[in-house]
């Protein structure tokens, strides 16, 4: 019977083949918004069970030899969404929401950044919502989105519907450029409501590919 790949909880611990890297289990971090992969680090069993339990990731650093939150200092950490496992139980996939860039050297990734590939064009609004949860959280005084927030969510939805609107009135008569600024408004707005909803892009798109799927 194959094993099944679902979330590595406290109680799967045993499971896991630490004894094959000496204690140490490769940890490939991917970006749940957009999938991108961020960084690779190593967990010990310590470093996996503080990682579950603060639900920020935590690393076992080889060359400090002790166990290293990502973020401790510089404040741009990694927080959890879930950890999986492979086939041989000897890697991990962590799947996390950075909240600044993650390589120490500034850069979106540990493999340089990547702006300007097609492929990041989407990508960019998981980067919107991370920065929507960001305001949400810190709520600094000037900030349109944090005060959008505050109005509660009947407001946001009011305020998505007038964006909608607008965006259709463009579309049907209006400049190419217009048409692009609109629906840009609403797409904020929509990333804002669903923060407000405690909702995802994630989520928004899971409905999206579950109905591509179901029809083929």
């Amino acid at each position: 019977m194959r094993p099944q790949r679902t979330p590595v909880g406290f109680g799967d611990l045993e499971a896991l083949d630490f004894d094959k890297g000496g204690g140490l289990l490769p940890a490939i971090v991917q970006d749940a918004g957009s999938g991108a992969v961020l960084t690779l680090g190593y967990m010990n069993r310590a470093a996996l069970v503080r990682s579950l339990t603060c639900r920020r990731v935590v690393f076992y650093s080889r060359s400090r030899g002790r166990l290293w939150e990502k973020g401790e200092t510089s404040g741009n950490t990694l927080e959890l969404d879930e950890i999986r496992t492979d086939c041989d139980r000897d890697t991990l996939l962590v799947s996390a929401r950075p909240r600044g860039p993650v390589c120490h050297l500034g850069t979106g990734t540990c493999f340089g950044d990547t702006a300007g590939r097609p492929e990041d064009a989407t990508a960019f609004l998981a980067k919107l919502e991370q920065v929507i949860h960001q305001r949400a959280a810190a709520r600094p005084d000037g900030s349109y989105t944090s005060k959008l927030l505050a109005s509660g969510w009947t407001k946001i939805a009011q305020k998505v519907g007038e964006e909608g609107l607008e965006a259709a009135l463009a579309g049907a008569g209006g400049r190419d450029s217009e048409v692009v600024e609109e629906v840009a408004d609403l797409f904020y707005h929509v990333l804002v409501l669903l923060k407000a909803r405690g909702l995802t892009l994630e989520q928004v798109i899971g409905e999206l590919r579950g109905r591509h799927e179901a029809r083929g």
